[in-house]
């Protein structure tokens, strides 16, 4: 039974992922889960300098899932090369460094820095990030932008890229070509999706920013909706998240079109979620006489 996939030349030994922010660099969780176990972990966002994050409160339960408007706090690359990355070059898993930044030369000077580091396998860029120079449209909500951005990193990255997309968009599926057209080796998706909660009580906003993004459960059709949609307008591999809570929901994804998948915010709930899913996948497979887990990638 093979449950390795291959995304851009890079082997992992199962589909299953950490979805970025929800993992923090893995160190974390370590104590609940064998990081061994996992296809890849996938590391919080990291810019190029410390960023605070937003205004407390940040965090806000809703039915089916949570909001969360963090603003991308990091302690900066320099942390994470002096710190996590040692630590996750201990296990046997991939790893994929998100990035983020509030302009292209942001981005791109993180993206330098992660070049020489051999314990890197992949970056995800997450375009979800509010471009200061243009207003503060996402770069992933235009899909000029998105080219461009794609196309600026592609020229530094020693490791392939994954863009991370944004579902609150009009089209997904033109959003993944423009990734796809600058040069994008995959794409990920979806990230969260603008959300509001107002406390009646207190006759104010449950998070101080407004909005947040949601993720969770209740999220999991819109997302499959999407993957499915992007990965039968690209040829480049495409990794589904959004709402995964169980394996059932993992092969949801992967039979939509994903080639690998990430849990996110199921981890807040359950520590165990993303090794319960690798056992799960391979129960299933075991099950309904599945010798190869590439087999039923897009077989809807």
């Amino acid at each position: 039974m093979n449950t390795k996939i291959n995304i851009a030349g890079v082997e992992f030994k199962n589909p299953v992922m950490t979805a970025s922010g929800t993992f923090g660099s893995g160190m974390e969780y370590s104590e609940f889960v064998d990081l061994n176990r996992l296809g890849a972990v996938v590391t919080k966002g990291v810019s190029n300098v410390p960023w605070p994050g937003n205004e407390t409160p940040r965090v806000a339960e809703v039915y089916g899932g949570m909001l969360n408007a963090i603003g991308l706090q990091n302690p900066g690359i320099d942390v994470m090369c002096k710190r996590d990355l040692p630590f996750l070059a201990d296990f046997d898993t991939k790893v994929i460094v998100n990035v983020c930044g509030k302009s292209i030369s942001d981005y791109v000077e993180v993206v330098d820095r992660l070049a020489d580091e051999k314990g890197v396998h992949m970056l995800e860029i997450n375009v979800s990030c509010p471009n200061v120079k243009e207003g503060g449209i996402a770069f992933g909500q235009n899909p000029d932008a998105l080219f461009e951005i794609t196309k600026e990193i592609k020229k530094h990255a020693r490791q392939p890229i994954i863009m991370k997309l944004s579902p609150n968009v009009t089209s997904i599926a033109e959003m993944a070509k423009a990734a796809e057209a600058a040069g994008s080796d995959a794409i990920s998706l979806i990230n969260t999706i603008t959300g509001m909660k107002i406390d009646i009580y207190r006759r104010k906003f449950a998070i101080a920013n407004k909005t947040g993004g949601m993720s969770g459960p209740a999220i999991k059709p819109v997302a499959v909706r999407m993957v499915y949609e992007a990965s039968h307008a690209v040829k480049i591999p495409v990794i589904g998240m959004g709402g995964i809570s169980n394996a059932e929901d993992a092969i949801e994804f992967i039979m939509a079109g994903a080639t690998g998948v990430a849990v996110g915010a199921m981890n807040f709930h359950n520590p165990y979620a993303t090794v319960e899913v690798v056992e799960g996948i391979e129960k299933f497979m075991k099950e309904q006489g599945i010798e190869d887990i590439n087999d039923i990638i897009g077989c809807v």
